[in-house]
């Protein structure tokens, strides 16, 4: 009984906090966190709806889509020779709204955000000809390396957010191993990817 409680919440957070998470999370502590908070509220909500459009639903609208033809499961779906049309599916929405955000003038801080999302998507895509890694693990330290950089960009104190991070790195990691997607090495070498690219992308750019 115990068992299946954990592996319903590991299958909970590891459905909920999906890569697709990482820029969502990122662009709403700006919008609240930054002196975007001055913005209409109208525009902010309009700004947070078009990253969720390209960064969630569109993406795995078209994830589920594919699974569905091919006929597997969210599980069979996760072995690496399968994987890389989701990454090109990832590009493609990523890279769009990157495009879109420079149409639009967006400021350069909050497009960085997506630029690092992308370049996660990318080093994720070309380490997986080789070997297995963990998007999720990415994903999650993605968010830790961008509010490292952003803490020293804005000069704030970011420590409680980087625990909360950190923490939820672990619960995201601890998950995939119970469901048995990922081994120790695939996700620790993702969370360093996710760091790497989350933290260079917002401090050089």
């Amino acid at each position: 009984m115990k068992n299946r409680y954990i592996i319903l919440t590991a299958k909970a957070i590891s459905v909920f906090f999906t890569p697709f998470y990482l820029p969502t999370v990122a662009v709403t502590l700006l919008l609240l966190f930054s002196y975007l908070n001055q913005l209409d509220n109208r525009y902010r909500l309009a700004f947070g709806s078009i990253v969720i459009i390209f960064t969630w639903i569109f993406p795995l609208s078209a994830i589920y889509l594919y699974r569905r033809i091919n006929g597997w499961t969210s599980h069979q779906m996760s072995r690496r020779e399968r994987r890389f049309v989701p990454y090109i599916i990832n590009i493609l929405c990523y890279g769009s709204l990157y495009i879109l955000m420079k149409s639009l003038h967006i400021p350069t801080f909050l497009s960085t955000v997506v630029m690092s999302a992308l370049l996660l998507q990318i080093v994720c895509a070309v380490i997986n000809m080789w070997i297995k890694i963990s998007t999720h693990a990415a994903a999650s330290g993605g968010v830790i390396g961008m509010l490292m950089a952003f803490s020293l960009v804005f000069q704030f104190n970011a420590t409680f957010w980087l625990c909360l991070a950190i923490l939820l790195s672990g619960a995201v990691c601890s998950s995939r191993m119970i469901l048995q997607v990922h081994n120790y090495r695939e996700l620790l070498f993702g969370v360093i990817v996710g760091i790497l690219c989350g933290w260079g992308v917002v401090f050089f750019i």
